[in-house]
Formats: structure tokens, sequence, C-alpha cells
């Protein structure tokens, strides 16, 4: 396993393990907090650096569930409101997110198709949650380690620094277990 690999596990561990409502006031439950989420967002802004220049933040994971913002400051368009590419980014990254800290980094996520209904604008920052059961995780393991491949559906509400519901997304992936061929199913 490749020191980053391990650095993402490990920081993805103490994130899941910590508690997401601690203040300032238990600091060193604090710290393993914010110092394990400091480290996955840096890391993934070194894999992918226009999610760090857009202002994308990993705001929580645990097994099964990941929840991601997006800043407002940046990312605005000729009217005022989020730009459609901030969207689509914040609704994209925590899938392979989620797939590399709840399967390995062995499953490379593949986004194949997403899909964004707008039904408002946003004028303030937008999160967004996703979450999958244990057991559709241990079927795509499962299945990509019989195949090589598997697939899944994120659908995700997101929404302003109000709560309201101002755009869903729909996300296709597929994972690749690397090593393995795949073996064909009938559909791409």
């Amino acid at each position: 396993m490749t020191l980053v690999n391990r650095m993402m596990e490990l920081a993805g561990q103490w994130a899941a393990e910590s508690d997401n409502t601690v203040s300032i006031t238990q600091p060193l439950a604090w710290l393993r907090r914010t110092s394990s989420y400091i480290a996955i967002n840096r890391m993934i802004g070194l894999a992918i650096p226009f999610t760090r220049r857009n202002g994308f933040w990993l705001e929580a994971l645990s097994p099964g569930y990941v929840r991601a913002s997006i800043a407002l400051r940046g990312n605005r368009n000729h009217f005022g409101s989020l730009y459609a590419g901030a969207f689509f980014l914040v609704a994209e990254i925590p899938g392979g997110v989620m797939t590399l800290f709840d399967l390995g980094p062995e499953y490379i996520p593949i986004l194949k198709e997403m899909t964004l209904k707008y039904h408002q604008p946003a004028r303030s920052d937008v999160t967004v949650e996703f979450s999958i059961s244990a057991s559709q995780l241990a079927a795509l393991r499962e299945e990509a380690d019989r195949t090589g491949k598997a697939a899944f559906t994120l659908e995700g509400q997101l929404v302003d620094a109000a709560g309201e519901h101002v755009a869903t997304s729909v996300a296709q992936y597929r994972i690749r277990k690397q090593g393995t061929a795949p073996v064909p199913t009938g559909s791409g």
C-alpha cells in the first residue's frame, strides 16, 4: 500500500470515528476531528486541484455516508447565484470519496453519467449528503471482486444555507477493481 493510500485510510478512519458535533470545549476530540478533515480535504485537493480552487469541502465522512459543501465565493455566475459547474463539482466528488473510503484504494470510481435538476438559484454555499447501505457496499465489493466492475447510483438533494432544496443530482458510477480484467456482463 502506498504511503498516500495509507494516509488516506488513517485520515478516513479518524474522521469516521470522530463525533461531528464535538466542539472546542473538548479540545483533543475537536483537534482529532478537525485535523482528519483538513488532511482529507488537502489530499482531495492534491488529487483534483480544481476542488481546492473552487471551495469544495468534505464536511463529514462515516461508513456509507458523506456530506460535502461548495462555497458561493468564487463560484458566482453572471446573475450572482451559484454557477452550474460548482453544483456539478459538489455533487460528483463525494461518490469517489465514498468509494475510496468505504471500499479501499484498489477500487477505482468512474462517473458514467450525471444529471442535475435545478429547482431555484442558490445565493449561498451549497451542501449535499449521500448515503449507501452496508449491504449495498458489500454487494458492490462482491460484484467488483467477481467481475472486475460494479455499478451504483447516488442521488442527492443540494441545499442552500437556509436549508432550501435548490437542486437534485443523480450520478451513475462504476467502480473497477485494480488488477482485474472486467468480465463482460452484457452492457458497458
